[in-house]
């Protein structure tokens, strides 16, 4: 009897592994394209619904749905309520694997004709790399699967008479509460409950369990998942706590629903349990009652958002409030809401500018010095735990086009404190009309209309700052010489004018790696030895 235990415990784990290594290959294969189909495909709350239940389907995965969902929110694609359409959708997905368990596992047993295929799946994993060694991955995982549910039923057919439905809670309402506290504790130690599913269907053909007490146990398994979603939102951001909030009181919602359809259901595949087919049902019955949790909450999807969003108030900074780390673990969603935090950041870094300026007609709200520092350095860090593929040239291309912005920022930010320069601009009208065109680039620079010409603007404007601090430098310093003016204000109209031309550079090389980030065709720079003097007069 231990050994047929130990058996069905082998079972379990080869079954979690295939699923990790389905799950794991699935997702890297559908990567760009899984995000752009919730993207695209959720306009309203039911759409959401539709697509988080394909998109969890088949990747087989309703944690990585849920990630991509909170990270658009966060970035702002999807409101909170399409996005709870996904969340709910995903939930009917993961009932996918318990059809594929029921018919493949169970009904035609393809646990021996899987295994030449887990060999085929591994070699195609160590011996190819891209699509088709993530294609060998999802294969080997599958077949796994089925591996696993047979050593479940062959550990488990061992116990047929000898561990049966009376040694487990009777079918009363009590009774149907601890096997749903029972359920929940298995999806808690093994997250996940698939898993859990298939063991309940194979102790329900071993004829362990019957069915009131499998739908019971899966009530509780659907309940169960709801402690990987809370541990998962675990030091994340708002989005993340409130999309863990939702599935809390979603999914026990569903689960009160189920124990209330579990008696009228078991009447209705009364004829399907008589003819041996106890296992469609069961899985019948957990897509029926996530699909009806759906169809009662759907309408007051709206409402529903509202008293999550009240339960768990947005908190954090408003520049850097995108950040969720969350999603860290997909790279594609954490490098989108990085990039529109640092567009965030140029926004008010802009504004920070044309304020030092004196410019009183700057719109938004004013960050100060500290604001912005600390939204910079959250904003590296956050890259720094990005969990970008070394191979991935376009991620980290765009990580590098990030890190350039941000220290470009810094360095901005460092000149907008330098006082006594900016002051100097008002004591001569030379240096009064560049720091009008000046202030004026930094308005187009926060809002362009065309990003391209944007960036074409700012290169000339530096390109003519330096021509003008290069001339302005000879002249001011022969007026030294001749004691035309005096040695400290000579010296502080050329530390104006250094200020004027890095002030302009630096804004010009964060246009041109926005540009770049946002991947603007025809971008226009400066030749490649300008760019070098520049750097070598800072």
């Amino acid at each position: 009897m231990l050994l047929n235990f130990l058996s069905a415990l082998g079972g379990v784990g080869l079954f979690l592994i295939g699923m990790l290594l389905l799950t794991d290959g699935l997702k890297a294969l559908a990567g760009r394209h899984m995000r752009e189909v919730l993207a695209g495909f959720t306009s309203t709350p039911l759409s959401g619904v539709a697509t988080g239940a394909v998109t969890t389907a088949v990747i087989q995965s309703s944690s990585a749905t849920t990630v991509a969902a909170v990270g658009f929110v966060a970035s702002g694609l999807l409101t909170f309520p399409q996005a709870l359409g996904v969340i709910f959708g995903a939930n009917i997905g993961t009932t996918a694997t318990g059809w594929l368990v029921a018919i493949l596992g169970f009904k035609l047993d393809l646990g021996q004709v899987a295994l030449p295929f887990v060999f085929l799946g591994a070699f195609l994993r160590i011996a190819f790399r891209g699509r088709i060694g993530l294609t060998g991955q999802a294969i080997a995982g599958f077949c796994l699967i089925f591996l696993g549910i047979e050593y479940m039923k062959d550990g488990l057919e061992a116990f047929e008479g000898v561990v049966t439905p009376t040694d487990f809670p009777p079918d009363t309402v009590a009774g149907r509460m601890q096997l749903v506290v029972i359920g929940a504790l298995i999806t808690a130690v093994t997250q996940s409950s698939s898993a859990g599913v298939a063991a309940a269907l194979a102790a329900l053909g071993a004829g362990a369990i019957n069915f009131p007490q499998a739908a019971a146990l899966v009530i509780g398994m659907n309940v169960g998942t709801t402690f990987t979603a809370v541990l998962a939102t675990v030091g994340g951001g708002t989005m993340a706590r409130r999309t863990g909030y939702s599935h809390v009181i979603y999914n026990v919602t569903t689960g009160i629903i189920a124990l209330f359809l579990l008696g009228p259901f078991q009447s209705l595949v009364g004829p399907w349990l008589g003819k041996g087919d106890g296992q469609i049902a069961l899985v019948a019955f957990h897509s029926a009652f996530n699909m009806l949790g759906v169809a009662l909450i759907l309408p007051f999807t709206r409402p529903f958002a509202r008293l999550v969003e009240l339960l768990v108030p947005q908190k954090g900074d408003d520049l850097t409030r995108s950040l969720d780390p969350l999603v860290l673990r997909e790279p594609r969603v954490a490098l989108g809401l990085a990039k529109q935090t640092v567009e965030r950041i140029s926004l008010a870094m802009s504004e920070h500018l044309r304020r030092k300026l004196g410019r009183s007609a700057v719109t938004g709200k004013a960050y100060e010095k500290d604001d912005l520092e600390t939204a910079i350095r959250e904003t590296r860090d956050y890259l720094y735990q990005a969990e970008v593929p070394k191979d991935d040239t376009e991620l980290l291309d765009q990580v590098k086009n990030m890190f350039h912005i941000l220290d470009h920022l810094g360095r901005l930010l460092y000149r907008c404190d330098q006082s006594a320069r900016i002051k100097e601009l008002s004591n001569d009208k030379r240096l009064k009309r560049l720091a009008v065109l000046l202030d004026e680039a930094a308005r187009r620079h926060a809002d362009p209309e065309d990003p391209k010409s944007c960036e074409v603007h700012l290169d000339r404007l530096r390109g003519m700052m330096r021509k003008q601090r290069k001339i302005w430098r000879e002249r001011l310093i022969t007026e030294a010489a001749i004691d035309t003016e005096s040695a400290e204000t000579v010296w502080g109209r050329l530390d104006a004018l250094r200020w004027l031309h890095r002030v302009t550079y630096h804004l010009w090389r964060i246009r041109l790696h926005l540009n770049t980030l946002n991947v603007v065709d025809g971008g226009v720079t400066s030749s490649v030895e300008e760019a070098r003097i520049d750097i070598a007069q800072d």
